[in-house]
C-alpha cells in the first residue's frame, strides 16, 4: 500500500517536472524567437535607411553634377560669345547674356538699396517716453518777457507740450498767445542768499522743478527745466529721454562750452539755460529735501549750482548730452552749428547775444526758418556730413538743415569735424584754450575760404519718399585766390536728398555720409545725396584716374 503510494508520488512529479521542462522550453522559445525577429527587423531597417540615404546622396550628387555641367556648358557659351566664335545653333545668344547681366546689376542696386532702409523691426530699441510724459519748467522774468515770449512761442507745441512758465510777476497777455500756463513763483525771503555778485532770484529759479511738481500732474515721467530764451527741439527731447530708465533717478544735461566758466562753477553741472532734466522719481526725492538744502549754501551765485548742491547731496551725478547747448560764447555760431557732434540737437540757448543764425534774418525769423527743416527730420537736424568732389578737389561739410561749407582743397574729416572759431568765448577774449572742446582756426589763406550755402527751404517729395533741401550761397565778394584750381563761386545752388531718419539715434551713433552726384546742365547748381553710410564707405579723397 505504502510502496504504491510513493510510486504515485514519484510518477506526479516527474509528470510535474516534464510539463515545467516543456513550458519553460517554450517560452524560451518564444523570447529567443521574438528578439530574433527584433533583431532581423532593426538590420532591415538599417539597411534601408542606409539605403535611402545613398540614393539620396546619388541624387544630389547627380543634381550638381547636372548644375555643374550646365554651368561649363553656359560659361563655355558666354566664353564663345566673348570671343565671337558662337554659332547659330547654340542655345544662349548675346541679348540673353546681356539681360541676364543687368538683372544682375539691378538685384545689386537691390540689395544696397536694402541695406539702406531699416525696419523697425530690425532697432534693438524702443521709443517708449512720449511728448505727454514731460513736463516743461519754464523760468522766465518780467523785466525781459515780451521779448523772450517769442522764443518760446518757436517751438512750443500748443495741445501737445506740457508746461508751466514760472515768472516773478504777473504779465499781460495777448488772448492769440500760444503759450504754457503762467504762474508765478513761491516766495523765497526765507532763504540766505550772501553772493554780492549775484541776484536773489536764482532762489526762486532753483525751485522751478519743485514747485512744478507739487501742482500734481498726473502721468509724469520727466521734468524738462528751460528759461525762457531756451529753444527747445522737443521731438529729440523726446528720443534723449527714451533712452534712460524714469523710474530711476536721473539728472540729464550738458556743461558749458566755457572752460573757464565749467572751472568756476563744475564740470559736473548741469547748466539750466541749456536745459536739463529730471527723473520724476527723483524729483518727489528733491521735494522733499531741497529747502533744507538750498540754506545750506547761501554763498553760491545762481540757480544751477544750488541744484547740483543738492544733486550731490542726494548722491546723484550728472548724466551727460552733448545735444543741451548752453552756448556761452559771443559772436557766430557758423562754427559750432557747422560741426555739430554726433548727437541729436537739443537746445539752443543766450539767443541774445549770438548773431541770428541765418544771414539777413532777425533771431525771430532764423529760428522760424531752422523749424522748417527740424520739421522734416528733426533726429537730422543739425547732423555734419563730410564727402570730397573728386574732380575739383573740394571738400564739403553738410550740417543737414542749415549751412554747407565748400572749400578748395583737401581738409580731413578729423579736422573739418573740429568747430571753426568763428565765435568769441564768454569772456570776449579769442583764445582757443577757453573751452572745452577741440576747435580750429579760422583760416586767413584766401584761397581756403569756406564757401556758404544757406538753407533756402525744404519740402518732401512723398514719389521720392524724400527731403528735398534747396542752399543758396551766401553772395560775399571772395578773397582773390591765385590757385588754378576751378573755384566753388561758380555754384549759385545746392540740391540736397535725403530720406527721413526718424530712428537714428536708436542704432549706433555714426556720422552721415554724403556724396556728390551730379552738376545741372549750366553747372551752376550741384546736387548732393546726404543718408547713412553704406557698408565699406568711408570719408575720403579718391583721386580720378588720369587726373
Amino acid at each position: 500500500m505504502i510502496s504504491s503510494f510513493r510510486q504515485r508520488i514519484i510518477t506526479w512529479l516527474i509528470l510535474i517536472m516534464i510539463i515545467l521542462y516543456i513550458l519553460y522550453s517554450s517560452n524560451l522559445l518564444l523570447l529567443t524567437k521574438g528578439k530574433r525577429h527584433c533583431s532581423t527587423a532593426a538590420r532591415l531597417n538599417a539597411a534601408t535607411g542606409e539605403q535611402v540615404e545613398r540614393v539620396r546622396l546619388n541624387a544630389d550628387t547627380d543634381e550638381q553634377v547636372e548644375r555643374v555641367r550646365l554651368n561649363a556648358a553656359t560659361d563655355e557659351q558666354v566664353e564663345r560669345i566673348g570671343s565671337g566664335n558662337i554659332s547659330r545653333s547654340t542655345p544662349i545668344s548675346e541679348s540673353r547674356v546681356t539681360r541676364k547681366r543687368k538683372l544682375a546689376k539691378k538685384r545689386k542696386v537691390e540689395e544696397e538699396q536694402e541695406e539702406e532702409e531699416l525696419s523697425i523691426d530690425e532697432l534693438s530699441q524702443r521709443q517708449d517716453t512720449e511728448i505727454k510724459h514731460i513736463v516743461f519748467g519754464i523760468a522766465a522774468s518780467t523785466n525781459l518777457w515780451e521779448i523772450r515770449k517769442d522764443y518760446i512761442k518757436v517751438w512750443w507745441k500748443p495741445n501737445e507740450t506740457r508746461g508751466v512758465v514760472w515768472l516773478d510777476q504777473k504779465v499781460n497777455l495777448q488772448p492769440d498767445d500760444e503759450l504754457p500756463e503762467i504762474r508765478i513763483s513761491g516766495d523765497t525771503t526765507k532763504f540766505k542768499y550772501t553772493n554780492t555778485q549775484g541776484q536773489r532770484s536764482a532762489l526762486r529759479i532753483s525751485r522751478v522743478v519743485t514747485e512744478t511738481l507739487k501742482l500734481g500732474l498726473k502721468d509724469v515721467r520727466w521734468f524738462m527745466m528751460g528759461d525762457d530764451d531756451t529753444v527747445f527741439i522737443v521731438d529729440n527731447v523726446v528720443r534723449v529721454l527714451s533712452k534712460y530708465d524714469h523710474n530711476q533717478f536721473y539728472y540729464v544735461g550738458s556743461s558749458s562750452e566755457s572752460h573757464v566758466q565749467n572751472i568756476h562753477f563744475s564740470y559736473g553741472m548741469a547748466y539750466g539755460g541749456g536745459g536739463f532734466a529730471i527723473s520724476y522719481p527723483l524729483a518727489k526725492e528733491l521735494a522733499r529735501m531741497q529747502d533744507s538744502c538750498i540754506q545750506h549754501y547761501p554763498a553760491l551765485y545762481g540757480s544751477d549750482d544750488r541744484m547740483q548742491a543738492c544733486m550731490s547731496e542726494l548722491g546723484v551725478p550728472l548724466t551727460k548730452e552733448t545735444g543741451f547747448h548752453q552756448y556761452d560764447v559771443y559772436g557766430d555760431l557758423l562754427g559750432l552749428l557747422g560741426a555739430h557732434p554726433v548727437a541729436p540737437l537739443v537746445s539752443l540757448h543766450h539767443l541774445d547775444v549770438v548773431q541770428p543764425i541765418f544771414p539777413k534774418m532777425d533771431r525771430d525769423q532764423s529760428l522760424r526758418h531752422l523749424m522748417k527743416s527740424a520739421k522734416q527730420d528733426s533726429a537730422s537736424i543739425m547732423q555734419q556730413s563730410i564727402c570730397y568732389e573728386h574732380k575739383r578737389y573740394w571738400s564739403v561739410s553738410v550740417s543737414w538743415g542749415y549751412v554747407i561749407q565748400i572749400l578748395r582743397g583737401v581738409l580731413s574729416p578729423r579736422e573739418l569735424e573740429m568747430p571753426t572759431r568763428t565765435f568769441l568765448n564768454w569772456y570776449r577774449r579769442a583764445d582757443y584754450t577757453a573751452y572745452a572742446f577741440n576747435t580750429r582756426p579760422v583760416t586767413k589763406h584766401p584761397c581756403q575760404k569756406a564757401f556758404l550755402f544757406y538753407m533756402n527751404r525744404t519740402r518732401y517729395d512723398p514719389v521720392k519718399k524724400q527731403i528735398i533741401g534747396t542752399y543758396y550761397r551766401y553772395k560775399s565778394k571772395p578773397p582773390p585766390c591765385r590757385w588754378t584750381m576751378d573755384s566753388p563761386e561758380a555754384i549759385d545752388s545746392i540740391i540736397v536728398s535725403k530720406r527721413p531718419d526718424p530712428l537714428r539715434w536708436q542704432r549706433s551713433p555714426r556720422r552721415d555720409c554724403c556724396r556728390v552726384s551730379r552738376y545741372s546742365r549750366k553747372g551752376s547748381t550741384m546736387y548732393i545725396w546726404v543718408g547713412s553710410c553704406r557698408k565699406g564707405e568711408v570719408s575720403e579723397l579718391i583721386p580720378q584716374v588720369g587726373s
